[in-house]
């Protein structure tokens, strides 16, 4: 057992390793991927893992989502990823890293700034073309913003992955992203939201919008998913119901209907190898190529 002293140490000695590392930067870039339930996150989020990591990139995908679907579809067979458990799920690790155990009385103790620096290594899972994964778990939501055990963890995971070196980090997310606030803004650079052309997925998307640009993350990008029409009859009443929010995104992107991802779904590989490219595999492509253009701005 930890005395008191050697817990505050810990924390001090955490803390500022933080900052020195803040100091100098982590590189690599970090991108968060959000929008309404249902509307195509954790398909955008594999994509582009398996897009990114194709390309030579040293990749982590970090599921933050409460259906934590994203091991199936980058394509970790269905008996294994049965078997993942998230980290907000771990309580001996929130209890060795917080000094408080969810569910339990824990006082004046918590530590809000863990060390969770061998978060990946402890519970990061190997999945095809190398891309390396992070079950976290969500945050608690009847306490969203509490001082709780697994928000301090969670919070403390955001803030470590920020700082890992050569890495891209995409994250896939609830909808919203107001739950990691500053923690997102210390780092990510990029946010990408999907959303269909349906007024309640458009709604939540302008909300993610608004708040995205509220702590700063400076690049934007709007994923219209399963756009059917040659016209741009979807883009259209997505820009009536954005409004002005429209100009606050670097780049739009229209992904089409694609009958095949019913067909393979959950795990999206066998769409990046159908011969010639499906269109919405293209699509991913052009945001990929965006994503590395503004990162270098």
């Amino acid at each position: 057992m930890k005395t008191n002293e050697e817990r505050r140490k810990r924390i001090f000695d955490a803390a500022n390793k933080i900052k020195e590392q803040a100091k100098e930067g982590g590189r690599g870039f970090r991108v968060v991927i959000t929008g309404k339930g249902g509307a195509g996150k954790t398909t955008t989020t594999a994509m582009l893992s398996h897009l990114f990591a194709r390309k030579g990139y040293n990749v982590l995908a970090v599921d933050e989502d409460p259906q934590m679907n994203l091991p199936y579809a980058i394509g970790i067979p269905r008996e294994e990823g049965d078997k993942i458990v998230p980290v907000t799920k771990n309580l001996d690790y929130i209890e060795e890293k917080t000094g408080a155990r969810p569910g339990e009385g824990w006082g004046l103790m918590l530590t809000l700034n863990p060390d969770v620096s061998d978060v990946v290594e402890r519970f990061g899972i190997k999945g095809p073309d190398g891309i390396n994964m992070l079950v976290m778990g969500t945050v608690v939501q009847a306490a969203t913003g509490c001082l709780c055990p697994e928000n301090a963890l969670l919070e403390a995971i955001v803030r470590y992955i920020n700082l890992r070196n050569n890495e891209i980090i995409l994250m896939d997310t609830q909808a919203g992203v107001e739950h990691f606030g500053r923690a997102l803004a210390q780092g990510f650079r990029h946010v990408v939201i999907v959303t269909d052309a349906t007024f309640n997925s458009v709604q939540v998307a302008k909300h993610a919008a608004k708040l995205a640009k509220d702590i700063n993350i400076p690049h934007l990008y709007l994923l219209i998913n399963r756009v059917r029409s040659n016209d741009s009859k979807e883009l259209e009443k997505v820009k009536q119901i954005m409004k002005d929010e429209m100009d606050i995104f670097d780049e739009v992107f229209e992904l089409p209907y694609e009958e095949k991802l019913f067909e393979y779904e959950p795990n999206v590989m066998p769409l990046l190898d159908v011969k010639p490219s499906l269109g919405i595999v293209e699509k991913m492509n052009e945001l990929m190529e965006a994503l590395e253009k503004y990162d270098k701005q």
